[in-house]
């Protein structure tokens, strides 16, 4: 695939991150719970409303969002970190009080972020000389 654009890359994080939330939590071995499991019977179940579940990601949505995870290595740690705290819509003040930066700041490095990860997936290397609104530049001029 050669025509990634930030969209196509966000919508890749966005996935990603919904995958890896609705995994099982990871338990330690040995947990068990000593609480007998409870099976409701028909009349307990009359009248409520049913519980809607989105299924399990399948094999080829654990290794896409994996995939889209090792995108993150690209960056410096702290522009993965807001991507990647983006992805799971963590909203913008939580992550500018985390990394100790302005909200336009913020937004500067996340959109760089994407940049750079739009470049390396097209196969373009991201010039190392140039500020970061030239590589952003670079990539909105390529998706118009």
């Amino acid at each position: 695939m050669a025509d990634w654009t930030t969209t196509r890359v966000e919508d890749r994080l966005d996935a990603a991150a919904d995958v890896f939330r609705s995994l099982p939590e990871v338990k330690p071995q040995g947990f068990f719970n000593a609480w007998p499991e409870y099976f409701h019977s028909f009349a307990d179940q009359v009248g409520q409303e049913p519980r809607m579940r989105k299924p399990r990601p399948g094999p080829r949505d654990i290794t896409q969002a994996e995939e889209a995870l090792l995108w993150l290595r690209w960056l410096e740690v702290d522009d993965a970190r807001i991507v990647w705290l983006r992805a799971n819509r963590t909203p913008w003040k939580p992550i500018c009080w985390q990394l100790g930066i302005s909200r336009a700041t913020a937004n500067r490095r996340w959109q760089y972020g994407i940049a750079v990860i739009v470049w390396r997936l097209n196969g373009k290397q991201v010039p190392k000389k140039r500020s970061m609104e030239f590589v952003t530049r670079g990539v909105t001029q390529s998706r118009q």
